[in-house]
């Protein structure tokens, strides 16, 4: 059925093929190219395009959508195509929430929420105060995913492709090198580095730091993976909170964007000898070898399960 017209949440089973998907982009290289493939793959998907700030982007298309619920693609992102025959098994417990679902990373196989596909409320999107829009707590200055009804989800149901260009993959890694070393959006001292971080947070940034050889530009995002941290954790005078600002994330790249496998390795000795993270320097060959096994232990386990 065409996405348009209204459902009743009293239904609780939501076929997504009902919901509108709104196609977000905004300076990602190969977004064209991409839309052109949403477009085959979700006929009736909407797009916006080119709106500064995510909190703003994602209220525009929150205008976009016509259903009150809709699925969110990001401008790097490519679908699997089973995901439009899944439903959505709502309650009064979940109805409400916001739903983000693994993708696959390209650079370095990882599968958690990053650039993943997501489905929205109107009323959430309209309501929240994130990044440009904060509303001054430290857990929304550079995220969504702190809402009590923001919920992560198992299942992986998407590729993401963050890499077409070196500026693409440096700040890709640069922005997952900065969040990933945050308490709930607060940068912890040297000392509670270790205690601080969330476990699996600091497992995905030894991965940022470590893999990615394999792949065309893979050295910048695992450069920039290390740079963010070595500005987040050992050089206090940078406010963390630029990550969320891709204008000063570009003049930033021009700082580095002429730097040598040198630098990168230099700034891994300083980030094993400081804040002990075990990250080592793959080359091709071992990187393929962690991805091609790292995502061999993964199964999909319904929709609607809960990381």
């Amino acid at each position: 059925m065409r996405p348009g017209r209204k459902w009743n949440i009293m239904n609780q089973i939501v076929d997504i093929a009902d919901l509108d998907c709104v196609y977000l982009s905004y300076d990602e290289p190969r977004k064209e190219e991409t839309w052109i493939k949403i477009q085959n793959m979700v006929p009736w998907a909407q797009r916006v395009d080119g709106v500064k700030g995510s909190d703003a982007a994602h209220k525009a298309a929150a205008n976009a959508s016509t259903t009150d619920r809709f699925v969110l693609i990001d401008g790097d992102n490519i679908p699997d195509t089973e995901f439009f025959n899944l439903q959505l098994m709502l309650d009064d417990n979940n109805k409400d929430c916001v739903f983000r679902w693994k993708a696959r990373n390209t650079i370095n196989g990882l599968m958690y929420g990053n650039g993943g596909l997501s489905c929205w409320t109107k009323e959430f999107v309209y309501a929240m105060k994130t990044h440009e829009n904060t509303d001054g707590t430290e857990a929304n200055d550079v995220e969504f995913c702190f809402y009590p009804d923001y919920w992560a989800m198992h299942d992986c149901y998407s590729t993401t492709y963050p890499n077409a260009t070196p500026f693409q993959a440096w700040r890709a890694g640069f922005r997952e090198g900065v969040k990933m070393c945050l308490n709930r959006g607060k940068r912890p001292t040297l000392q509670e580095f270790e205690n601080k971080v969330v476990s699996r947070n600091y497992d995905h940034l030894c991965i940022w730091q470590t893999v990615g050889a394999d792949v065309d530009n893979g050295f910048w995002s695992i450069y920039g993976a290390r740079l963010g941290t070595w500005m987040t954790m050992l050089n206090k005078e940078w406010d963390y909170r630029q990550v969320q600002d891709f204008d000063a994330l570009a003049e930033l790249w021009k700082e580095f964007e002429n730097d040598s496998p040198d630098h990168c390795t230099s700034i891994g000795n300083q980030l094993r000898q400081k804040l002990s993270l075990p990250i080592v320097d793959m080359d091709p060959e071992e990187s393929k070898f962690f991805k091609h096994h790292y995502k061999s232990v993964f199964r999909n386990q319904g929709p609607m399960v809960r990381e």
